[in-house]
């Protein structure tokens, strides 16, 4: 059973993150050899034949034109490779990889990933990914039958680049850092900058809007850390998130947060159901009857209605109230949709409904 929770107190890193703290996105190109015969069919793929050329060539071995043509490589992968460089990561350090094949290859489990430069936004190369790929699923194959688990056309090397460039930050360059509030809120920054001032002082903080606050800190480096993490660890009871439903039209899935309520209403729900069925059938004459042979489909419709139930919803229904009417009339996910948006068109749902 669904109950409406008390907003309780939780750590000021759970609610802020700190402007200019952030990861950076990487993206690179790369080969992926050792498979077992479910690479890259290079007739489809001519970028792959291309990248094997011209690693070779860098390497020392140039091939004729004729052998370029008539490669077959059916252990050799093109592969995006894409990684997440954190905050304050430094030089040497080693970060996590995704491997995603970029052609037609069948799988890339057993295979190796060979040296590939990432790059950032600014076309600077900050990390450089190479080794081997763990894919978690598995397929076989055979007399044209074939069976997936899992995704076999994407894999991870855990620790598999090593960051060759720091991305520099802006943090300790200034007396002010800025908090920014994950889910934008005009009571939590000011509880927020309350908190903040009664820990360390009156005129530490100040809410600069609804997402922002504006925090001095100590001039020290090393006072500038501790000072930080004192912060992170100051306990703030957020305000009350706004009503809000969230429905996806695809899945119909349905979430509300326990901030809905709604006014008084009457709900009705009904279901139609129509059922066809079709029986194909052979109509053979008698012999003497010089007929022919035809076929005959025999068609038979049934359609079945419930009863309809009407439900009284008083005002001032909390979420644990809205969930249990809703079952009670037998609506299924589907069926809320409808049912929603009808009490939101009628002013009796007291949220904002998003449609996903």
């Amino acid at each position: 059973m669904l109950t409406a929770g008390v907003s309780q107190a939780e750590r000021l890193k759970d609610l802020v993150s700190i402007q200019g703290v952030r990861e950076n996105q990487l993206v690179g190109y790369g080969l992926v050899v050792g498979l077992d015969g479910s690479g890259d069919q290079t007739t489809q793929t001519p970028f792959t034949v291309q990248s094997v050329v011209s690693m070779l060539q860098q390497l020392g071995v140039n091939l004729p034109a004729t052998a370029t043509a008539s490669m077959q490589l059916k252990n050799v992968a093109a592969a995006m490779v894409t990684a997440s460089l954190p905050a304050f990561a430094q030089p040497g350090q080693t970060i996590d990889v995704t491997v995603s094949s970029l052609g037609n290859a069948k799988s890339l489990r057993g295979g190796t990933l060979l040296m590939a430069p990432l790059k950032g936004a600014d076309g600077q190369i900050y990390a450089i990914s190479q080794g081997n790929i763990l894919v978690g699923g598995v397929g076989a194959a055979a007399a044209g039958s074939r069976t997936v688990v899992n995704h076999l056309s994407v894999g991870r090397i855990t620790g598999g680049a090593t960051v060759e460039r720091a991305v520099p930050t802006q943090l300790g360059q200034s007396d002010i850092i800025n908090l920014e509030l994950k889910d934008n809120d005009f009571s939590t920054a000011s509880r927020v900058s309350d908190a903040v001032n009664q820990r360390f002082g009156s005129s530490t903080a100040m809410a600069q809007d609804g997402r922002v606050i504006r925090v001095r800190v100590p001039p020290g480096s090393g006072e500038r850390v501790a000072f930080l993490g004192a912060l992170e660890s100051i306990d703030v009871t957020p305000g009350r998130l706004p009503a809000k439903v969230i429905l996806n039209a695809r899945t119909g899935s349905v979430v509300m947060n326990q901030s809905v309520t709604l006014d008084t209403c009457a709900v009705s729900h009904g279901n139609l159901s129509v059922v066809i069925n079709a029986d194909n059938s052979v109509s053979q004459p008698n012999a003497l009857a010089g007929g022919q042979t035809a076929g005959v489909q025999n068609a038979s419709i049934a359609i079945t209605k419930d009863p309809g139930k009407v439900l009284l919803l008083k005002g001032g229904a909390s979420l644990n109230d809205v969930v249990k009417a809703l079952n009670a009339i037998g609506a299924s996910p589907q069926d809320l949709l409808a049912i929603l948006e009808a009490m939101k068109a009628a002013g009796s749902l007291r949220a904002e409904l998003q449609v996903i």
